[in-house]
């Protein structure tokens, strides 16, 4: 009887964990009908904004901008008319390098001069968008991007990623993802410093989440 008991002690410990993994579920979906018409703000934790230069011919580099602020308006029945506003807070792009990354926002080397790239007090960008496109579950996003004090429109190509509730303790709120991809000029922003050796076309890639309001 004994044994039989430290057997069944020993089969349930194991059994346990693996019927609580089976009974946990990815609460997103790349079911578009889960998505709901209303007024959606962006996630901030859970967006970013990913840009790529070539350096030098050697290689890509990459690095950040988080923490983002801005709503979506949307209808699924009416995709073409949805609305997009979205701030970016420059001054806290991010790299793998602490001295690349002094040196975005760095100051001019001499009083009153242009800094090399943002500044150390730079405006946030912010991008509105103008028209929607959408076919299927993509869509051409144009908007207005301003960036260093100069606007100039710019389309972006956008995946519908996932949509559906978050877990309870987590809120239990609707949520929604997107994919982005882009690419800018950076010297039509004023920011053409190191041209060519760093390339002006900037590779823009977006992970967008939103919170149902």
């Amino acid at each position: 009887m004994r044994i039989r008991t430290i057997a069944l002690a020993a089969t349930l410990l194991v059994a346990t964990p693996l019927v609580a993994q089976q009974a946990m579920q990815v609460p997103g979906s790349k079911n578009p009908a889960l998505v709901t018409a209303g007024t959606w703000t962006i996630d901030p934790g859970h967006t970013l904004v990913e840009w790529t230069v070539d350096h030098l011919g050697f290689s890509p580099y990459f690095g950040l901008f988080g923490e983002p602020t801005g709503t979506l308006t949307l209808d699924p029945k009416n995709p073409g008319a949805a609305k997009v506003e979205v701030t970016i807070p420059v001054s806290k792009v991010l790299t793998a390098s602490s001295g690349l990354t002094g040196h975005l926002l760095r100051a001019p080397k001499e009083a009153g001069g242009k800094p090399d790239f943002f500044g150390p007090t730079p405006a946030d960008a912010r991008f509105v968008s103008t028209a929607v496109v959408a076919k299927g579950q993509t869509a051409e996003v144009t908007g207005n991007l301003t960036l260093n004090g100069i606007t100039k429109p710019v389309t972006l190509h956008v995946s519908f990623y996932g949509a559906g509730k978050s877990p309870a303790q987590m809120g239990g709120k609707e949520n929604l993802g997107f994919e982005a991809l882009g690419t800018i000029k950076r010297s039509e922003f004023g920011i053409g410093f190191g041209v060519p050796m760093v390339s002006d076309e900037v590779k823009l890639k977006i992970a967008a989440a939103f919170t149902k309001n």
